[in-house]
């Protein structure tokens, strides 16, 4: 397996380095972060777009990637295909307006009781399994796994990308009130 995107958003390159090599990894790491069977199940049941998922995940890479701090038609320049300064700055505001609504969702609902009378635990065990799956790939790319470690991130993984797609059905919240 690739690293993570919590691994690889925390890689810092050296002063002066070349703005081709740069450009390759950050395309390198949006493709396999967007790709991640994880991500796409998240992400397809998020608010965010693919779009504005891509343009959040470059301005979070670039805040870790460079010690300079890039300029937004920088910023631009790295999505998959490359758009201008404005057409970047309106994805990465829509991204993070829908993410704050997100939490303001979620704030809403448990003000006025509803998730009083939904059952989380299920929301929780994916959570936890999340957890568990992440703390597991950290560990890996520390040391090199044995076959067996191997077999479990892949049951572990298994295991999480069913719960989640098992917890995408909007029905579920419904079902619960």
């Amino acid at each position: 397996m690739q690293g993570a995107v919590y691994k690889i958003v925390s890689f810092r390159t050296g002063v002066g380095a070349e703005s081709l090599n740069l450009k390759k990894k950050a395309r390198n790491w949006l493709n396999y972060s967007l790709n991640d069977p994880i991500v796409k199940t998240l992400s397809k049941n998020s608010n965010l777009t693919k779009i504005q998922l891509e343009t959040l995940l470059i301005d979070v890479l670039a805040e870790n990637i460079s010690d300079r701090g890039l300029k937004y038609d920088e910023k631009a320049k790295l999505r998959i295909f490359a758009v201008s300064r404005g057409a970047f700055n309106r994805s990465l505001r829509q991204a993070r307006q829908n993410v704050t609504q997100s939490i303001y969702t979620i704030l809403l609902l448990g003000y006025l009781g509803i998730l009083e009378e939904i059952s989380l635990e299920p929301y929780l065990e994916a959570a936890n399994k999340l957890k568990t799956y992440i703390n597991t790939q950290r560990e890996f790319t520390k040391k090199r796994p044995k076959e067996e470690h191997i077999r479990t991130v892949a049951r572990l993984h298994e295991e999480l990308k069913n719960s989640l797609e098992e917890l995408s059905n909007p029905r579920r919240i419904s079902k619960r009130l």
